[in-house]
């Protein structure tokens, strides 16, 4: 039912946006098992909370003790007993995540298989037919666009649905750099409750945004999903090409027969890329590199399932 829902909604492929391509019922699956473990099983509707703790579920009512939070306060039964009363409530067991999606100009770059945004598309689908179920709850939010969007957390159909119906109405890609950095200060307002917080990006931009990554994973579980296109690592041999930043606008003239014009490229882009894995590293954030080219779905579920990508 929930992968049908998937292929109906998703949008037809066309050669200016390929999609994400195939997501097989199978692997949609197995990353149901494993995000699920790698959560603290923490799954609602999987069975009953025994402990008592904020949530919104009433485990009872009793006379009010010192030391309570007179937010809990309970003024229907005070009132018909004329005692002060405090209501109890059983601990939240549902699993919220967040989705933070791209939607810069860089991510509609793409030369392999698909673009970086469908690449994008996919891994918040597969993530959203996962954080969605056993009443789960799903939020998403976006940057980088001309209107960066948020969708509260949704259990479901709901959540799915709304998850859906963002990327539809995707914005247009606004020049300019993104931030990312302000992006993830968005999401520690928005996130108020412990969540996995899954991020979609290129981390493409100025490195704004280590701080506002180390306070986010300090009460988030977080998950940073870079998407790669393979000429953005290496230079192909075509003769002079115009190279054009997507975020800014701007050109440079370049001639790739130059062979030590490409090694340098390399060598910048290798560091470059090294240096992201450090820094996520170091702010204690599981990072995980997906490419347009080949197959990403399954590169995402080995990883989530403890292997290592190849």
């Amino acid at each position: 039912m929930r992968g049908a829902l998937l292929r109906t909604v998703r949008a037809d492929p066309t050669p200016e946006r390929p999609g994400p391509g195939p997501m097989p019922d199978a692997l949609l699956r197995a990353l149901d098992v494993t995000i699920g473990r790698r959560v603290e099983g923490l799954l609602a509707g999987d069975y009953r909370s025994s402990l008592l703790g904020n949530g919104t579920e009433l485990a009872q009512v009793r006379p009010y003790e010192l030391g309570d939070d007179p937010r809990w306060m309970d003024w229907n039964v005070t009132a018909r007993t004329g005692q002060p009363h405090v209501r109890v409530q059983l601990a939240e067991r549902v699993m919220v995540t967040w989705l933070l999606l791209d939607t810069s100009a860089s991510m509609t770059f793409g030369t392999a298989d698909r673009r970086k945004a469908d690449v994008a598309e996919g891994v918040a689908l597969a993530v959203g037919h996962v954080a969605t179920r056993r009443g789960n709850r799903l939020g998403i939010a976006t940057f980088g666009g001309t209107a960066p969007r948020a969708v509260p957390p949704r259990q479901g159909r709901a959540g799915l649905l709304g998850l859906l119906l963002a990327l539809r109405a995707d914005d247009e890609p606004a020049h300019g750099q993104a931030s990312l950095g302000e992006a993830f200060r968005r999401v520690g307002a928005l996130a108020r409750q412990r969540s996995l917080v899954v991020v979609v990006s290129d981390f493409r931009g100025p490195i704004d945004w280590r701080r506002p990554l180390l306070e986010l994973a300090g009460r988030h579980d977080v998950l940073a999903v870079e998407v790669r296109d393979p000429r953005e690592q290496e230079l192909p041999n075509v003769g002079e090409l115009w190279l054009v930043d997507p975020e800014t606008g701007e050109q440079l003239r370049v001639d790739t027969r130059d062979a030590r014009l490409r090694s340098r490229f390399a060598t910048a882009a290798a560091e470059e890329r090294t240096g992201l894995e450090r820094m996520l590293t170091a702010v204690g954030v599981r990072h995980i590199a997906l490419s347009t080219s080949g197959d990403w779905l399954r590169t995402f579920a080995v990883f989530l399932r403890g292997g290592r990508p190849r």
